[in-house]
C-alpha cells in the first residue's frame, strides 16, 4: 500500500476538492458534530485558507485516493517567545483507519514545526474520542498542565453568531 502525505496547494483544484471532501466527512462523523459543512463553507473554505499566510494543510493519499487531512495554523507562545503550530482538524476516513495514516501526518507536522523553529504543537480532542486520544498519546501528546494541583487546561469557546 502506497501512502503519501503532501502539503496541500490551495491553488490546486484537486487538492481543494480533496480538502473539502475530507473535512466534510469529518464534519458528518459524530466526532465532528454529525452534520455536513454548510454550502458557504464548502464553496469558500479553500479560497479563504489560501489567503492566510499562517495556515497549511496536509493531505494523505493511499494510491490516488484522499484518505486523511490535517489543517494547521501557526500561532505564537508568549511564554517561550517562539512560534507554535495548532492542529485544528484531523481526519482519516473510516476505510483507511488502522494503517498508521494519522501517525504519518503527525510526523510531517512535527517535521514542519521543527523546520520553522516552533516550540510545540497543540491540538484539541473530545473527551469521548478515545481512538483519537490513543493515537495522540502514541505520538507523544499529553494533557497540558502547569501544576498538577491546578489540573489540566480546558479548551473553551464562545460562538459568535452572524448578524
Amino acid at each position: 500500500m502506497n501512502i503519501e502525505v503532501v502539503v496541500a496547494d490551495y491553488l490546486n483544484k484537486q487538492h481543494g476538492t480533496d480538502i473539502v471532501t475530507l473535512l466534510n466527512a469529518y464534519a458528518e462523523d459524530p466526532m465532528g458534530g454529525g452534520e455536513s459543512l454548510s454550502s458557504y463553507t464548502k464553496e469558500n473554505l479553500v479560497a479563504q485558507l489560501a489567503k492566510l499566510s499562517y495556515a497549511f494543510s496536509l493531505i494523505s493519499y493511499v494510491g490516488k485516493e484522499p484518505a486523511g487531512l490535517i489543517n494547521c495554523f501557526y500561532g505564537f507562545s508568549t511564554f517561550s517567545c517562539k512560534p507554535l503550530i495548532n492542529i485544528h482538524d484531523i481526519v482519516v476516513l473510516d476505510t483507511f483507519r488502522g494503517y498508521g495514516i494519522s501517525q504519518l501526518m503527525l510526523a510531517e507536522v512535527e517535521r514542519i514545526a521543527r523546520e520553522k523553529g516552533c516550540c510545540k504543537i497543540t491540538l484539541e480532542v473530545l473527551e469521548g474520542n478515545i481512538a483519537a486520544q490513543q493515537a495522540y498519546l502514541k505520538y507523544g501528546f499529553a494533557g497540558y498542565e502547569l501544576d498538577p494541583t491546578l489540573g489540566k487546561a480546558l479548551f473553551w469557546q464562545k460562538s459568535l453568531e452572524s448578524t
